[in-house]
């Protein structure tokens, strides 16, 4: 008997070595997109946004994810600005490295740090704004600009949304009123998420208004010459009816976390996909769709270099928005779909860029047509969508009048609560930011609502 003990305990051992073996070797890819995620979010937010790593693992990480997420640990080395995390203390290592002017980059499995100075280094940041008031500069809210109607708003919890880190009020061009949660300021920089789809596609909008790109470009990119996709218009991926397939469900390894966890190059990931459906003719929403527009307009830009201060040179400048950070991958190329870091007072200057008609300063930077676009719903999105990256519909995909809002509303949206409403009619911006996931049932419209019959 005890020989029989012995044995089976020596099994188990082994069995168990063998799986620690395994998991540290060769991870399952659900792991490793777990500390790829950890490893990004904790790092931009130390680096971009000065905030507690810990608290950020704890409170943006694991708090609303995924259960595994619980067992993630990170290392923060301050004077490499990288952040390496783990799953059980040992194993699906991931690390994400900060760099000046382009946040931070997650790194392949091996990578060598110091490879990524070979890559085209990020703009020199833009001088802070001056003590004067917004949208010129960013002084504190006057009390003859401030509408005291709003207070009670700011101030009621349930028409904020649990999680709420930023409620902006931009009302005829003027800042109103706004709010921040505990541990946020207005100096905060925060993440979008899919509001920089809107952000990638108004960049790209730049080179329209300069003549280098068209809405009815096609034969886009060279791994598309040989086939079908070359049909492809850049019209189609605006709209969100390429036709390629890709999978947008977050829940587990799909094509978007593949994307944004996994994959070195995030385009070409993309690009490498085939035809579902004939362009123009299906709606699917995808992620992947904005990285593509971001590698067309930098391709067509030409130098990586110059098409990495691009967006700092043709928009962030003009507008102001000196915090504004739009992070890459490995290869370089801008995540178009995800990952902009901004103030929310940089945001909502955005939101009053495209309330304005694409004009800033007296400047048109954005043609007519392509703000028509911004407005009008694409084909084959039953008018959920825009034509360029835009939302008619608010985040339960129900029309702007179904909660007494004005026809003319639009909408950037962006995962876990990212809003900007912006009613043309009412000259109204509203943003509002935080960590909301949609499973808690919070929508922004009565918030919305709510402002626009207080102002009235």
């Amino acid at each position: 008997m005890r020989t029989f003990f012995r044995a089976l305990f020596l099994l188990v051992l082994a069995v168990l070595a063998g799986l620690g073996t395994w998991l540290y070797v060769a991870p399952p890819a659900l792991l490793v997109v777990g500390t790829s995620y950890s490893a990004k979010i904790v790092c931009s937010n130390r680096f971009l946004a000065h905030r507690d790593a810990q608290q950020v693992l704890s409170i943006d990480v694991q708090a609303p994810g995924h259960p595994l997420l619980k067992f993630i640990s990170a290392t923060v080395d301050e004077e490499r600005k990288t952040v390496t995390t783990h799953i059980f203390g040992f194993f699906a290592e991931a690390v994400s490295a900060y760099r000046e002017g382009l946040g931070c980059t997650n790194l392949p499995h091996g990578y060598d740090l110091a490879a990524l100075s070979g890559l085209p280094q990020g703009p020199q940041p833009l001088p802070k704004p001056s003590d004067i008031a917004w949208p010129a500069g960013d002084a504190a809210i006057q009390p003859e600009t401030a509408r005291n109607e709003l207070s009670p708003l700011l101030a009621d919890k349930t028409l904020l949304g649990p999680g709420i880190r930023s409620v902006v009020v931009i009302k005829d061009g003027k800042l109103v009123g706004e709010t921040y949660g505990e541990g946020f300021t207005r100096e905060t920089p925060l993440l979008g998420w899919s509001m920089t789809k809107t952000v990638n596609a108004a960049i790209a909008g730049r080179l329209m208004t300069e003549g280098r790109l068209s809405f009815d470009d096609a034969n886009l990119l060279p791994e598309w010459a040989g086939d079908s996709r070359k049909e492809i218009r850049l019209r189609d991926l605006m709209g969100m009816e390429s036709g390629l397939r890709f999978n947008e469900d977050y829940g587990d390894v799909s094509d978007v976390t593949r994307m944004l966890y996994l994959e070195p190059d995030m385009a070409g990931f993309v690009a490498s996909q085939p035809l579902d459906a004939k362009p123009g003719t299906v709606f699917n929403y995808s992620t992947g769709t904005s990285v593509l527009i971001a590698r067309i307009w930098m391709n067509r830009i030409g130098d990586f270099g110059e098409a990495t201060a691009y967006p700092q040179k043709a928009l962030f400048g003009p507008l102001g928005m000196t915090s504004a950070v739009l992070e890459t991958d490995v290869t370089g190329t801008l995540v178009g779909g995800s990952y902009l870091y901004a103030t929310a007072r940089d945001w909502a200057r955005f939101g009053q860029f495209l309330l304005q008609d694409g004009v800033w300063d007296g400047v048109r930077l954005l043609s007519e047509d392509y703000m028509k676009a911004v407005r009008s719903p694409s084909r084959a999105s039953k008018g959920l969508y825009t034509g360029a990256q835009a939302w008619l519909a608010g985040p339960d995909d129900k029309p702007s009048s179904a909660y007494g809002l004005p026809e003319d509303t639009f909408w950037l949206q962006g995962h876990d609560g990212q809003t900007i409403a912006i009613i043309p009619s009412e000259k109204l911006v509203v943003l509002r930011m935080g960590l909301t996931p949609r499973k808690l049932g919070w929508v922004p419209q009565p918030l919305v609502k709510a402002i626009v019959t207080a102002l009235h």
